[in-house]
């Protein structure tokens, strides 16, 4: 009994679902009604099995699609799992179906179902997020209108090249003038200047290079806003003057004698001399010669010797030259003034600082250089706005080497035993162990013409 209602179950099952399989194709058909009178089960869509309900939604899902129905209602159809698992299914041969169904199904499932093949020109569908991205690099701007339009091309702007161009310009202008400072210096030949003096200059290092620094920065360039005044300061002998005569030597072979002047002022301006006549005349060559340069585009030097003698309307009318407040030819000039004045000063504080080095440190020397310029500056106010060289006393072993150029000079052998009594023979202060001589090289002429 049980299994005869189990039997009776399943055909009943069985049978609604052929009959609700006819009902479909009848509807297809346009033949309503001939499936209700046959139908005599119950119409649970329930009681089916999952392949049979599968094929009835199939069969309902294309039966509405045949009918037009809105986009929205398709992406809800074709997202049933029920459906797809079906397909699948059918795909794999596992459904068990009847004919008329299976034949109906596996069309429908065709229809929809996609194959792997080799053809490569059928593309796949674009999906939102491609779509997005091909929009996005898509440069059109689509109006409300009715034309289509693009962006506007991007113009290159005549400024920018007019930027590009002024750049351009100045880096070659600076180009330029670093290589006009070079041409100027090799003219001026400042490094066998600085060769020389070391060769014939001794003990005196740290003038030597402060002459050279000097020159080099103000002869670098052709225009400048003051002239350069640079003033030797030290004890008689130390090489003030000769350093003056090496200078003027130099300078008159590289840019002529009409251009270097060197003054001594007890030669061109004598005690019996009237001081006006000594300021015309000072002031009447400076003129000239400044004149002269500014229009063969020269830089003029002068070379004043022995200003410690003179008076102060001349010291006057020589500041009025180092003022800034000139026409431009008196600001491209260059002005050495040797004076024994502050010699006693750089003497005492040499003696007061000796040290084993050779040579003052740079510390030292600004203290030197502080305090010396008060007692100068005493003396006239000209040497308030000048750069002061200071030249130290000469060693013992210095002097010794003056004595062997000067007997070299005159043709005399220089016998090392000859030249060590002639350099005993001089005064020195001794300090520290040291040995300086109270005058220099300045007695060391007399004493080789005498032999």
């Amino acid at each position: 009994m049980g299994l005869h209602s189990l039997d009776t179950g399943n055909s009943c099952a069985e049978k609604t679902g052929l009959i609700g399989v006819q009902e479909e194709v009848e509807m297809d058909g346009q033949k309503p009604g001939s499936g209700a009178a046959a139908l005599k089960c119950p119409q649970k869509l329930s009681h089916l099995s999952s392949p049979m309900r599968a094929i009835i939604r199939l069969r309902r899902t294309a039966q509405m699609l045949k009918k037009g129905l809105s986009p929205t209602e398709r992406r809800t159809l074709q997202g049933d799992p029920q459906s797809k698992f079906l397909q699948r299914q059918i795909s794999l041969g596992k459904a068990k179906l009847g004919s008329t169904s299976a034949s109906v199904l596996s069309q429908a499932s065709f229809e929809k179902a996609q194959y792997f093949t080799f053809d490569t020109s059928v593309q796949p569908p674009l999906t939102r997020s491609m779509k997005q991205k091909k929009r996005s690099k898509n440069p059109r701007v689509l109006y409300p209108g009715s034309s289509r339009r693009y962006l506007p091309t991007e113009q290159k702007s005549k400024a920018k090249r007019c930027l590009l161009l002024l750049v351009g310009i100045v880096c070659f202008q600076i180009l330029n003038a670093i290589e006009n400072l070079d041409d100027n210096l090799l003219k001026y030949d400042l490094d066998g200047l600085e060769k020389t003096m070391h060769r014939e200059v001794f003990g005196q290092p740290l003038a030597i290079e402060s002459i050279i620094a000097l020159l080099k920065d103000y002869l670098s360039t052709h225009i400048h806003n003051k002239p350069l005044v640079i003033s030797f300061h030290g004890p008689s002998g130390v090489g003030k003057s000769h350093v003056g005569w090496l200078l003027a030597k130099h300078f008159r072979s590289i840019i002529g004698h009409n251009f270097v002047l060197h003054y001594f002022t007890m030669h061109h301006c004598p005690d019996h001399a009237s001081s006006l006549a000594c300021q015309l005349d000072l002031s009447k060559k400076i003129g000239d010669m400044v004149t002269q340069a500014e229009i063969e585009e020269k830089i003029p030097f002068f070379i004043l010797d022995e200003v410690e003698f003179m008076s102060l309307p001349l010291l006057e009318t020589l500041s009025r030259f180092f003022q800034t407040n000139q026409t431009n030819e008196f600001l491209n000039a260059v002005y050495i003034l040797i004076s024994k004045e502050g010699g006693k000063e750089v003497t005492n504080f040499l003696l007061q600082n000796v040290s084993s080095n050779l040579s003052l440190p740079q510390s030292k020397v600004e203290e030197l250089l502080t305090s010396l310029r008060p007692v100068l500056s005493h003396v006239h106010p000209l040497w308030g706005f000048v750069e002061i060289v200071p030249f130290v006393l000469l060693e013992k072993n210095h002097v010794q080497n003056c004595f062997y150029e000067e007997m070299m000079s005159e043709g005399i052998y220089p016998d090392t035993n000859h030249i060590e009594s002639l350099a005993s023979q001089l005064s020195y202060y001794v300090e520290g162990g040291r040995q300086y001589a109270v005058m220099g090289c300045k007695q060391v002429v007399a004493a080789v013409n005498l032999l």
